[in-house]
């Protein structure tokens, strides 16, 4: 069996798509946030879990998208809806998995590369995160809100007890 492969993609930023203009994107990583402990009686250290790291995203947009230049420096933490929408294609069946990724977030730093006249102008936009979710065939299968403390893997709300226990 050969692995789903990234055969087209969409990317929407505010409702307005980005169609032929998104060159390619870097989905955020997830990461947790460990500490190392060793205790008595403990052979070694282990890696204690903080939650998780500040989530991004990186994107790249083709030409002159003004868009992105009168959305830099917004107030609000969770200010900018973006969602990337992907055709993952498999050469063993020819089977698709659409895979959408919903997240929220401002942008944080505008690289507009070079201006050289008849050469290619890209814009590369990272964008910090406070909400992300991965839905696959229609699946919800992550969900992260930074803000209200909630982060569900596989339909397992990981962070329920710990919301309940404060009272949240």
């Amino acid at each position: 069996m050969l692995p789903h492969k990234l055969k087209n993609m969409n990317f929407y930023l505010e409702g307005v798509g980005y169609a032929g203009e998104i060159g390619e994107l870097t989905p955020p990583k997830i990461s947790h946030a460990t500490e190392e402990w060793r205790g008595g009686t403990m052979l070694g250290p282990v890696q204690i879990d903080n939650g998780l790291q500040a989530l991004s995203m990186e994107w790249t947009l083709g030409g002159n998208v003004p868009q992105v230049v009168t959305q830099m420096g917004e107030g609000a933490i969770d200010a900018l809806l973006l969602r990337a929408l992907g055709a993952f294609q498999s050469d063993t069946d020819s089977s698709v998995q659409a895979v959408e990724l919903v997240m929220r977030g401002r942008h944080t730093e505008l690289d507009r590369g070079t201006w050289k006249p008849g050469d290619d102008t890209e814009k590369k936009v990272m964008t910090a995160l406070t909400y992300y979710k991965e839905i696959v065939d229609g699946v919800e299968i992550m969900e992260i809100d930074m803000l209200a403390g909630v982060y569900i893997v596989g339909g397992v709300d990981r962070y329920a007890a710990i919301r309940e226990a404060i009272g949240t």
